[in-house]
């Protein structure tokens, strides 16, 4: 979805930013009222519209595009100062009897809809490329490895051959999807069973990684600041502790490099990177996300998330 404002308390010059997120949202919905009361004009615009509500018209030989809302309010591409990307909802097509023009309206609708946010010329909150790396987990993965970022021991894979010798290598084994959408589970006995790893294998392949001891740390890097908390939690998978407690930490020098470091690499100007703490005081990367949740560690730091992301879409 887009979000759109405009305009500064001084009326000069009138200017729009495009959010993707929806009301539903409460990050959005958060954004929404401390953008208006910083002077903007603040619309929803849902991509899951397109193409029923929301018009979409662009000209390649010009650059000519216009974007007209639901409510008939139209907008010229280059209006558009910058775009917080909150959540992606793709497009809506109504069902069709024929299976093949489904496909079709859908390809050409999510085809416009791509060239939209490539070509539209405001600054992006973060860009489709850099939500291209956070799609490509592994790729992701490889990138911070390239850069000198420690990363756990990691096997993609779909054969029940290489995920047995990678369990056997390991003392202790965990097990997530490749995309995301689901949490880390511990890789037991039962998962291992023969013909239940080869049924789920042949479904789609899996990410193994070795479990690493440690503390979790969440970083939010943003614009060049850099914000870190020890999360204190007795769950695997800490987004699933509603109790979790946040405690801030100051980094060392050396890994607050490595987090300006990967935001570059994965090109992100907002980012909130997870890492796990050994005891040896090693920090291994786990994944950095190009549209992470803030309110709660926001809340409960006192950093000055919100704000930073302000300053960043109205500059």
């Amino acid at each position: 979805m887009l979000f759109l404002v405009a305009a500064t308390k001084s009326n000069k010059l009138r200017m729009n930013i495009l959010i993707l997120g929806n009301a539903s949202d409460s990050h959005a919905a958060h954004l929404k009222d401390v953008l208006t009361q910083a002077g903007a004009t603040v619309d929803y615009l849902d991509t899951r519209l397109f193409p029923t509500q929301l018009r979409i018209s662009w000209q390649p030989n010009t650059q000519i595009g216009y974007l007209t809302l639901p409510g008939g309010r139209q907008l010229n591409l280059p209006e558009i100062k910058s775009v917080f990307w909150r959540n992606f909802s793709g497009v809506y097509i109504p069902p069709l009897k024929d299976s093949d023009q489904q496909r079709v309206a859908f390809n050409d609708s999510m085809s416009t809809l791509r060239s939209l946010i490539r070509a539209c010329p405001a600054r992006w909150i973060n860009s489709w490329q850099a939500y291209q790396f956070h799609k490509e987990k592994p790729l992701q993965l490889s990138k911070v490895k390239q850069i000198g970022v420690p990363i756990p021991e990691t096997l993609i894979s779909n054969s029940p051959e290489q995920v047995r010798e990678f369990v056997q290598v390991h003392e202790k084994v965990i097990f997530k999807p490749v995309y995301g959408g689901a949490h880390t589970q511990f890789i037991t006995e039962n998962h291992l069973e023969p013909q239940r790893l080869s049924r789920v294998l042949s479904i789609s392949p899996v990410t193994i990684q070795e479990y690493i001891q440690g503390t979790n740390i969440r970083t939010y890097v943003i614009n060049g600041s850099v914000y870190s908390a020890e999360i204190r939690s007795t769950a695997l998978d800490f987004r699933e502790d509603r109790e979790a407690e946040l405690r801030l930490v100051e980094l060392p020098d050396s890994v607050r490099q490595q987090c300006l470091a990967i935001a570059k690499a994965l090109m992100l100007e907002w980012t909130a990177i997870d890492w796990r703490l050994q005891p040896t005081g090693e920090y291994i990367f786990l994944e950095a996300n190009p549209s992470p949740m803030f309110l709660h560690f926001e809340r409960q730091t006192g950093f000055p998330l919100t704000q930073k992301l302000v300053n960043l879409l109205m500059a």
